[in-house]
């Protein structure tokens, strides 16, 4: 069987490492006589996956004693309510919307309390960070919300931009967590949804500051409730656990790629010789969004020709491409070159890509 060079923004692909460790896993967890799936979570097979997962993230990401590791369910999404319900604390919070998902966190905190929109760039068409004259803070707000990397849009916070607002920055990471390096001190809760660089749909990441646990109020669902989920270990209920063992071998895989400073140094390859593509291509193809807050693990662009799209993806499933349609939304193309893209991926689909070009230009 010959694998496709998966482009996906997510569910995304996956190491070919870790799927091969959990095939071979698959009916006997290391002489456990079952599979991760049908063991109990509360069992010691189980809580050792558990634990080595947690240990493993820690080591990557260089997160203090102070923070406590979720792993959870629901989807980013779901987070989008549950942080308002456990923050808000009758408070008021600002969002800074730089794309659709920053904005779907805006409208459903609306929903549970009083947030205001400390900048917006919609106006832009989201191709662009605001400027620091246009984000009007609230220094009473019970915290801060931003998305460092909007997925559909393709514009990202650079790690340089991130800096202390004096209140409590909360960050959606889902599609470039453990792409680089990150200042999880900076961060009162970082959260994420898996299926983009940490493993299979299903599992949420969340990681919190001790400071801000404890106040939610009672009314809100127990399962809810974060300090409840610390205080039992991500096992109030039961957890994803077959999400969590596949986190657990990508958080290993990443370790043997040389960390987050190693996988960061190939994505910026990554990410350079594709926009450079893109770039270089004559107006053939273009990316809207400013050069300083590209992203590097999601990239739009469109085709001067927009009739020429359905022929960009069929050739480019027939070259063993998939994934490369952009977001029903904005339309175009978009090229999700996340960890587990390798970059003879992403030369591939350069080489095609000038092909096209070439062969229709």
């Amino acid at each position: 069987m010959t694998r496709i060079w998966n482009f996906s923004a997510g569910p995304a692909a996956l190491p070919e490492e870790v799927l091969k460790q959990a095939q071979e896993e698959l009916l006997d967890w290391q002489g456990a006589g079952c599979s991760v799936m049908e063991m109990s979570h509360r069992g010691k097979e189980f809580m050792s996956i558990l634990a080595q997962a947690e240990a493993d993230l820690r080591e990557l990401m260089g997160i203090p004693e102070q923070y406590r590791v979720l792993f959870l369910q629901g989807g980013a999404t779901q987070q989008f309510a549950q942080i308002p319900m456990n923050l808000l604390a009758g408070r008021s919070a600002d969002y800074i919307v730089t794309g659709s998902w920053s904005k779907k966190a805006y409208k459903e905190a609306q929903r549970i309390g009083t947030v205001r929109c400390a900048a917006s760039t919609e106006e832009s068409g989201f191709t662009r960070l605001p400027t620091a004259e246009e984000i009007k803070l609230d220094p009473f707000a019970a915290y801060l919300h931003v998305c460092t990397n909007e997925t559909i849009h393709g514009v990202e916070i650079p790690a340089q931009r991130i800096a202390d607002t004096g209140v409590p920055l909360v960050a959606d990471m889902s599609s470039h967590i453990l792409s680089r390096p990150v200042p999880v001190e900076k961060f009162g809760v970082i959260y994420a949804g898996a299926q983009k660089n940490i493993g299979p749909s299903g599992v949420t990441l969340v990681i919190i500051h001790r400071d801000l646990l404890g106040m939610a109020p009672l009314n809100i669902p127990t399962v809810m409730d974060y300090a409840v989920m610390a205080e039992n270990g991500s096992m109030l209920n039961t957890p994803p656990t077959y999400g969590i063992y596949i986190a657990g071998l990508v958080f290993q895989w990443l370790k043997r790629q040389g960390g987050l400073a190693g996988i960061d140094a190939v994505n910026a390859e990554k990410a350079r010789i594709l926009y450079e593509c893109i770039d270089n291509s004559g107006g053939f193809y273009t990316n809207p969004v400013d050069p300083d807050c590209r992203s590097r693990m999601n990239v739009p662009f469109v085709l001067a020709d927009g009739g020429l799209d359905a022929a960009f993806l069929a050739d480019a499933k027939a070259a063993g491409m998939l994934g490369l349609k952009g977001h029903k939304s904005v339309g175009g193309m978009r090229a999700s070159i996340y960890n587990a893209v390798s970059l003879d991926a992403v030369q591939a689909l350069v080489g095609f890509m000038n092909d096209f070009a070439k062969r229709n230009g």
